[in-house]
């Protein structure tokens, strides 16, 4: 199903009424748009909802996975006022958001449905999960020259730190369980990211609730949604890998002649498995999941 705009495919779909979880992709081009969506079929979203141009072609059997609706992806402020618009209107359900050529990752997820990890993350008194975007790159960016490539994917094994999230209300002391994550392609060519944007995480997995608004830097305007754990024990986190950094830089003038390679000695080609990324730790299990 398409609809012309979001307003429209709200008013249609009910989403209050979904059992979801509900999954939104804003496609900002069709690069790996198609491996996008089945990835995300795959582990058991539904409705998947394509927030994508008009113009944007999209082979007919993929998309019939999705209600497509179109968008203005570029617009100021499209992501978080899409969002914002899908929570008031499924307030109880879990969303989940990413773009084009960013795929999610949890624990074990190779053998268990999102709904598995979810039921288990509501039963722990949690309504939000922490993401880690980590960085994909061809390994060759001659062969490959927009930096995507499934085949070749590369990640960084290490050079991931955290700093304590200050709290502008009390005097800039950290916050409490938030901490501001980096590293990858945006911490190694930082010179070509502006500083709002170098922060890894992401608050990409979150139950709606009435009043709930998510804000530019991927955090919400409820705190306790943006901590990494509950007081008590760790919690499950999750990991989108993502080629969305690399394309970009492969597409701006000028990081796209500074840089010659992304590959570096703590490149490995990423496995598309999730034990990897723990073993990095680059996602958690959590106490018992």
């Amino acid at each position: 199903m398409r609809y012309p705009s979001l307003s429209s495919f709200l008013a249609a779909a009910k989403l209050g009424t979904s059992k979801g979880p509900v999954a939104v992709i804003v496609a900002e081009d069709e690069v790996e748009l198609t491996s996008t969506i089945r990835h995300h079929s795959d582990a058991g979203f539904a409705p998947l909802i394509l927030l994508a141009p008009p113009a944007l072609y999209l082979e007919p059997v993929v998309e019939s996975l999705v209600q497509r609706v179109d968008y203005a992806v570029f617009d100021d402020a499209a992501l978080e006022n899409a969002i914002n618009a899908v929570i008031e209107s499924a307030p109880g359900s879990w969303i989940y958001y990413c773009y084009n050529g960013e795929y999610l990752f949890y624990p074990f997820c190779e053998t268990r449905n999102i709904r598995d990890m979810l039921a288990f993350h509501t039963e722990e008194r949690r309504d939000a999960i922490l993401s880690y975007v980590i960085d994909l790159y061809a390994r060759d960016i001659n062969q490959f020259p927009d930096a995507v490539s499934l085949e070749t994917a590369h990640l960084d094994r290490s050079g991931y730190y955290a700093l304590g999230r200050g709290d502008p209300a009390n005097n800039w002391h950290p916050k409490e369980r938030q901490l501001d994550f980096f590293g990858g392609l945006r911490w190694r060519f930082e010179e070509h990211v502006s500083p709002p944007r170098r922060k890894i995480d992401r608050i990409a997995l979150f139950r709606a609730k009435p009043g709930l608004k998510l804000r530019s830097d991927y955090t919400f305007n409820d705190e306790e949604y943006n901590t990494y754990a509950c007081p008590w024990h760790h919690n499950i986190t999750t990991a989108i890998v993502s080629f969305r950094t690399a394309k970009g830089l492969r597409s701006n003038p000028g990081s796209r002649f500074a840089i010659k390679t992304f590959h570096w000695h703590n490149s490995v080609p990423f496995e598309w498995h999730s034990q990897q990324l723990m073993d990095f730790g680059l996602m958690e299990p959590g106490q018992w999941y």
